[in-house]
């Protein structure tokens, strides 16, 4: 378990953060395999504000399960970036999740701030992974949770 003076500021032990090397202007995280969990959908640690100290971004990499969903939820005043590693995937997204979006590996998307979506894993056998990158560091505290049947936000 990382100990707090090992971390950057603002930082807790129990984030479960990978430890990062260097720091002097390049800081590595090596494969790391520690995972959490958000939203259903499973986190392996990566780089954030919490254990390289960032001031506006954070990636890690990201796996729905197969048949798993990720419930619907609007990223606040951030932008995302995902690359489709694995597995095909379904984003049904914008005022009342009316239109949807399907990609496979290979695929990049970019979710502007303020759209809500919800992700859907295409597959009830094959896993979805991607790498996801993020103008927040802090990763998760700016998500709020929508209300598909009301339009509205419900915050966590």
């Amino acid at each position: 378990m990382p100990q707090a003076h090992d971390l950057p500021p603002g930082a807790h032990a129990g984030d479960a953060q990978p430890l990062p090397e260097g720091g002097d202007g390049i800081t590595v995280v090596r494969g790391s395999g520690l995972c959490r969990g958000w939203n259903n959908i499973r986190y392996k640690a990566g780089m954030s504000a919490a254990n390289v100290g960032s001031k506006e971004l954070s990636m890690n990499v990201a796996t729905i399960p197969p048949g798993g969903v990720a419930f619907a939820h609007v990223h606040v005043d951030f932008e995302v970036m995902l690359y489709i590693l694995q597995g095909r995937v379904r984003h049904e997204y914008g005022d009342g999740l009316r239109q949807t979006v399907e990609n496979q590996a290979g695929d990049f998307i970019f979710i502007e701030p303020g759209v809500p979506h919800e992700v859907f894993n295409a597959s009830d056998t094959e896993p979805v992974v991607a790498v996801v990158a993020r103008s927040d560091a802090g990763e998760w505290e700016n998500i709020v949770d929508y209300d598909r049947a009301t339009g509205g936000l419900k915050p966590r």
